[in-house]
């Protein structure tokens, strides 16, 4: 490998390919999974293929259970909230989530080649192959940027190979977005990886969380030339000292271009360390770099709300795709009050309003439409008092909610549990096998 471009009919690539896929294993009847990919404490990752289109899929498959008991469900539902509002060919795309009452379900974007870590492995690479990819790393690090999004985690593990040997950035599980920035302009959680970890990090001060993403791609850019890590001790608190005092060694054959390159990335203190934007201007960089021109495919979900007068769904807020009324969230810690219930419908928001309507006027209730999908419902006697919202879940599926200041309360249990609601039962979303059914193969660490 060393010195050349990986050929993608090398029999390393077919080694990715998975096999032996796990039988009669379906997801919502739209994915059938497959081989393991990998796994972590929290989650397994499957190869899958959509039923109707045969696309191969990565599904992260994370334990609810543990999630919760290990008190990462904020960094769960900063993952998901993240990785929708990024669309770049450099980072892998997060297609849907599914979820059960035991498992969330992440369908990403599937990269047949496999981490990069894999093919470093095997030797260093040659200088020029070691930019093509830093400059791609790069070009997604600097739309990350853009979008408000720090990795924190960047390394050889999180980058992936797709069928053409480009680079993707994945596992956005401990990144921060500008929200989590402090009064004093700085990140404070500590994270990472030991070996791709910032000197500042270290020192608890608080810190830049692009220029903390900046010294990782350093770290990166060092080994896929040399091979190994620039820092590295089999006492973690040594190395951690080498990594504070910025305490490495440049290998014989790095040309003196790179060296100052890599200084400048390498730099202990993150004021005068190189940002993203000077990387990009820079002669070692700039060689044989032709930018990136990509579109934006469903970049805002905000402009296609608005386009389409609809609500949309945080994903943290997804509904477990059970049947019936009154579903759980996800996570067991939403908004929704005693004072509300919810549905899952395949029916269209225009349908599910026109059957509201229908009720409406049977019952002798009167109603008032919303300017989105939604309506007012009210007694003639105004002792009844009652809202419906409808919100997009996916192409196919919308919750709807209704509430009301006391549902439990009469008149109001009485005219919602035994005369709108019965009515009602025809437009929930009965799924004709049980998502929980896929809970036979249990994730485990």
């Amino acid at each position: 490998m060393k010195g050349n471009l990986i050929s993608p009919t090398s029999a390393s690539m077919a080694d990715q390919e998975p096999t032996n896929p796990l039988p009669d294993v379906n997801l919502f009847e739209k994915y059938d999974l497959g081989k393991l990919l990998g796994s972590g404490a929290f989650a397994k990752v499957y190869h899958a293929r959509n039923v109707r289109t045969g696309q191969s899929v990565a599904i992260k498959a994370i334990s609810k259970q543990k999630v919760v008991k290990g008190g990462f469900m904020g960094q769960v539902k900063r993952e998901i909230s993240i990785m929708r509002r990024l669309h770049h060919p450099n980072v892998v795309k997060l297609l849907e989530v599914l979820a059960t009452k035991t498992k969330i379900y992440f369908v990403l974007e599937f990269a047949k080649g496999g981490e990069l870590f894999t093919r470093v492995a095997k030797g260093r690479f040659s200088e020029g192959l070691s930019r093509r990819y830093f400059q791609q790393l790069i070009t997604a690090v600097e739309y990350c940027h853009s979008r408000g999004v720090f990795h924190r985690d960047l390394k050889l593990e999180n980058l992936l190979l797709d069928d053409n040997w480009d680079l993707k950035v994945t596992d956005f599980g401990l990144s921060a977005v500008k929200d989590q920035i402090e009064p004093d302009g700085l990140l404070h959680t500590l994270c990472g990886t030991p070996a791709y970890v910032a000197p500042e990090i270290l020192g608890k001060k608080g810190y830049d969380g692009a220029k903390v993403d900046v010294w990782s791609c350093g770290i990166i850019l060092y080994v896929l030339i040399a091979g190994y890590l620039p820092f590295n001790d089999t006492n973690i608190m040594s190395m951690y000292r080498k990594i504070y005092r910025g305490q490495f060694r440049f290998p014989k054959w790095t040309s003196p271009d790179l060296r100052r390159f890599l200084s400048r990335l390498l730099d202990t203190n993150p004021k005068t360390r190189i940002t993203v934007d000077e990387i990009i201007q820079d002669s070692w960089f700039k060689k044989d770099y032709k930018g990136m021109k990509f579109q934006l495919e469903g970049f805002d979900m905000k402009v296609q709300e608005n386009v389409q007068n609809q609500k949309s769904l945080n994903a943290f807020d997804i509904i477990s795709f059970s049947s019936g009324f009154d579903l759980s969230c996800l996570f067991n810690e939403c908004d929704v009050s005693a004072s509300s219930e919810r549905f899952v419908s395949c029916e269209s928001p225009a349908k599910i309003i026109k059957r509201v309507e229908e009720i409406a006027r049977t019952e002798n209730i009167k109603l008032m439409k919303n300017k989105g999908w939604g309506a007012k419902l009210e007694g003639c006697d105004g002792s009844f008092a009652m809202a419906i919202e409808i919100y997009k879940l996916t192409d196919q599926l919308v919750v709807v909610e209704v509430k009301g200041k006391e549902m439990n309360a009469i008149p109001n249990q009485e005219i919602w549990k035994h005369k709108l609601r019965p009515q009602l039962d025809s437009l929930v979303h009965k799924p004709a096998t049980p998502a929980p059914s896929v809970t036979d193969y249990p994730i485990s660490s």
